[in-house]
């Protein structure tokens, strides 16, 4: 039994117990059949039927003691009894969400608070919706006795006029019902009033959309502090300040959800020689969370496995596969790939989730899994699904997320662009804006699918993924993750024996390395091995790559001559294998180490040679990687003439760049062409346009590069107040 059931009976909240209660005592105390069968017989004599549950004035002693957070909530509900006070509100709230959420002692705790509200009542019917639901001709009687209606009236009436005597009751009298715990709206339509100024809380697993004319508050975990301090109620204030980022840890664990958190409570407050931090080492282990989340007759688990017993088998299994995304989150195309269905027959399985409290739907589109129902559901996948079926449906979502992650990246990628006509997706990428979105808000998912593509010897299944985002992870600059990207694709080159392929992701890996973690040194050694590979490979553009990869860094580094030199030996290669982006990029680099040398007059002749050869009607050039080039040989112009102190002409070549970069979304670029505006600016006198050039460089944030935010912002401080 738990503690808090003997609490409750020393507390004298329990009068009556429970027959699981008195068959525990029977059986501890070694009884024999017919003393068992006296002792249960007395029990069940004593213990009042179900419609004792609903009583007048009072509201059964069902309280938590420790009930905690849900401000907001208990606000909307108190405004709403206040407005049901001169009739014309909306009198019926619906009270949803997720197993273990705290629906019931929500609508409990409001009804507690309001009771002095509602002179003529506050009465509460367990619909039990989930484990035997109870008739719905039951409870109107229920109700009616309740509120004082006699058997011979009762008897007059048919289940119809008995809906209409409740309504017309409820609509002259001023009182507070809890429907708890309903199944559907069908079992509760008839129990609600038209109007009046009483109010009726509905709580359900399930939004109950059908009902029209309700308000409708949707629950979901507390928030962390919320989720401490509940843990904090429980355990004792000493207890839990002894240890509180185990606390902390166990409110997280427990997935900030009421029920969990209690359970974990209890335990606590059963085992007081436990200390927080062990039970967390309890909870750590996801395959076992679920069963030690259970204290007495509280399971966490069984919550959810009633909800799971109503589903549809179509929805069940989707249920168990959903678990296996690995995102915080998902659209209705992962339940496609997932089954082999379409979006649209996923979809409605998806919502047959939702509606079950399973699943919780946002307005963004997306769903999200709980992560103690994700728990459920693979433990639920592990028992129901054969190991194989699993795997397909693995290797499925893996493949989708990828191919798609790939389809998405070309769209930026020279020679590719959009998808051909003959793929057929689940989601749409119609235009480089739609495959932008896509790459960015799936990328949790699909590098957790490339990761999976590597442990699973996917090795071709890598390699054209990363080589895919040639031409989108310069958008994407500070994602966190390129480096490992292309780490994974040169080992899966690597394990191809494919030198050129593996020289490729080495170069990019180089850059990622240089670029997103100032990672010069090991930059430059990736950069060698990739000369390596593609000399193996035979790879002119290649090799070629691998020098131009190793100049920034060197540069970076002080070391000035080995970045020039490596940019004329790449520039060389290039222009000898007729490779012309590569050649576009060299001559920038040169161009930058020239200037470097002092020799800015040089380096504008080479950034000049970019853009005539960008102008030309016959570039074979185009597309995003054009507008790139662009950009960046616009802004090493402006570089240029600030080193030769032509300050107006660098000023316009600034905002030159600034404009094409934000016309194709490169936010880094843009916030550093607005630096170095801004500062052309100073030279040129013109303070005030300065200073906005210098904000709106500012503004970009974490998007912009570390330092030339560092150099804005003291820029701007530099200069006289306004």
């Amino acid at each position: 039994m738990s503690v808090r059931a003997i609490g409750d009976m020393e507390r004298g909240r329990s009068r009556v117990p429970q027959r699981r209660t008195v068959v525990a005592l029977a059986e501890g105390l070694g009884l024999t059949d017919d003393e068992r069968e006296a002792l249960l017989t007395t029990a069940r004599a004593a213990r009042p039927t179900r419609a004792g549950e609903v009583a007048g004035a009072v509201v059964p002693p069902r309280l938590v003691g420790d009930f905690t957070g849900r401000a907001p909530e208990l606000a909307l509900l108190r405004d709403a009894a206040e407005r049901s006070r001169v009739g014309g509100a909306v009198p019926v709230w619906v009270v949803s969400g997720l197993p273990g959420c705290g629906k019931t002692t929500l609508a409990l705790k409001a009804a507690a608070d309001l009771a002095e509200e509602f002179p003529d009542g506050c009465f509460v019917v367990d619909l039990h919706g989930v484990d035997g639901p109870v008739d719905t001709g039951e409870a109107l009687l229920k109700l009616l006795r309740a509120l004082g209606v006699s058997d011979r009236r009762l008897a007059q009436e048919d289940s119809h006029g008995r809906a209409g005597l409740l309504r017309a009751l409820l609509g002259d009298r001023r009182c507070m019902v809890v429907l708890d715990n309903a199944r559907d709206e069908g079992q509760v339509r008839e129990l609600l009033p038209a109007g009046g100024r009483s109010l009726v809380l509905v709580t359900s697993r399930r939004p109950l959309s059908g009902l029209e004319d309700v308000g409708r508050l949707v629950l979901c975990e507390l928030a962390q502090d919320e989720a401490v301090d509940l843990l904090r109620r429980i355990l004792g204030t000493e207890r839990a300040d002894a240890e509180p980022e185990a606390v902390a840890r166990v409110a997280e664990l427990c997935g900030r959800l009421p029920l969990a958190l209690r359970v974990a409570g209890n335990w606590l407050t059963v085992r007081s020689g436990w200390s927080v931090d062990h039970l967390v080492r309890r909870l750590v282990g996801e395959e076992r969370r679920l069963g030690a989340l259970a204290a007495g007759d509280v399971r966490v688990e069984a919550a959810f496995e009633l909800s799971y017993r109503q589903l549809t088998g179509q929805a069940a299994q989707m249920l168990r596969l959903l678990s296996l995304v690995p995102g915080p989150d998902m659209t209705t195309a992962y339940g496609a790939a997932l089954t082999s269905s379409g979006v649209f027959e996923a979809e409605d399985v998806m919502e047959e989730l939702a509606e079950a409290g399973l699943l919780q739907a946002a307005f963004t589109g997306r769903y999200q899994l709980h992560d103690l129902l994700r728990l459920f559901a693979r433990t639920r996948l592990t028992r129901e699904e054969e190991p194989g079926d699993r795997e397909a449906a693995e290797r499925r979502l893996r493949t989708w997320l990828l191919e798609t992650a790939a389809v998405a990246g070309r769209w930026y990628k020279t020679g590719y662009g959009a998808p051909p006509s003959s793929w057929q997706g689940l989601v749409p990428l119609e235009n480089a804006e739609q495959a932008r979105a896509w790459l960015r808000s799936e990328a949790p998912a699909w590098l957790a699918a490339l990761r999976g593509a590597a442990r699973h010897g996917e090795h071709t299944l890598v390699v054209e993924t990363a080589d895919a985002m040639e031409w989108y992870y310069p958008l994407s600059l500070y994602w966190g993750h390129w480096p490992e990207v292309f780490r994974l694709a040169s080992e899966a080159a690597a394990a191809l024996d494919d030198p050129r392929m593996q020289a490729v992701h080495l170069n990019h890996y180089s850059w990622a390395l240089s670029t997103c973690e100032h990672r010069y040194r090991d930059a430059i050694e990736r950069a060698d091995e990739a000369l390596e590979c593609a000399r193996r490979a035979q790879d002119v553009p290649q090799q070629a790559w691998a020098l131009v990869y190793a100049v920034y860094p060197h540069r970076q580094l002080g070391e000035t001559q080995k970045g020039f030199d490596k940019a004329r030996a790449a520039a060389d290669l290039f222009e000898a294998a007729a490779e012309h982006e590569g050649w576009i990029e060299t001559i920038g680099l040169y161009g930058g180490t020239l200037r470097d040398f002092g020799r800015a007059e040089e380096a504008l002749t080479q950034h000049e040679r970019i853009i005539a050869f960008l102008d030309a009607p016959d570039c074979p050039v185009s597309g995003h990687a054009a507008d790139s080039y662009r950009a960046a040989a616009m802004e090493a112009l402006g570089r240029d003439y600030a080193a030769l102190e032509r300050w107006r002409e660098a000023a316009e070549h600034y905002r030159a760049a600034v404009d094409q970069a934000h016309r194709i979304g490169i936010p880094h670029r843009e916030a550093e062409a607005l630096l170095h505006w801004g500062e052309a600016l100073i030279e040129l006198g013109e303070t005030e346009e300065a200073r906005f050039r210098l904000r709106q460089a500012v503004a970009f944030g974490d998007a912009a590069y570390g330092d030339h935010l560092k150099s804005a912002q003291e820029l701007l401080e530099s200069l006289p107040a306004e």
